[in-house]
């Protein structure tokens, strides 16, 4: 199966943070990883001074996507533990962000598991992603492209 993960960060040394991140997650691929560029972004859903990076892997696996998505959890809190949302539930920068954005053409339902990210179509720098690794991949409920959904969000 390929994975498709984004990987965002706007604290401390971003290229640095960005760099652990992805080869922490390139040691879970059976194959040769693909990554994208790097992109820089406003913050989405909260307002902070500090602009994102933000980079797309995908990986081949064969375990199950829960136990995939428990990996990069891991790898996610071993370069950084601090919490992702404030004590009201609201972003706040954070050193790393690792989301799990499609698993092939899957859709997964499940309460630790939602694929495709339920957000992805609403997030520019997850569909610019997606469209330089993944072109042709089209998201199997709106069934629509990233350019596709790209375009409608512009």
């Amino acid at each position: 199966m390929i994975a498709h993960i984004n990987i965002g960060t706007n604290k401390g040394d971003r290229m640095a943070n960005l760099s652990r991140a992805v080869s922490l997650i390139s040691k879970l691929s059976e194959s040769a990883p693909r990554v994208s560029c790097i992109i820089e972004t406003e913050s989405w859903g909260y307002d902070s001074p500090n602009k994102y990076l933000n980079q797309a892997i995908e990986i081949s696996f064969s375990q199950t996507p829960e136990m995939l998505l428990e990996k990069l959890h891991e790898i996610e809190i071993s370069i950084d533990n601090s919490p992702h949302r404030d004590c009201d539930g609201g972003y706040i920068d954070r050193v790393i962000d690792v989301d799990l954005i499609f698993i092939d053409n899957q859709i997964i339902n499940r309460e630790v598991l939602t694929i495709p990210h339920p957000r992805l179509d609403s997030r520019y720098f997850v569909l610019k992603l997606i469209d330089e690794l993944s072109p042709c991949w089209v998201h199997p409920i709106k069934n629509k492209t990233a350019k596709q959904l790209l375009n409608e969000l512009r």
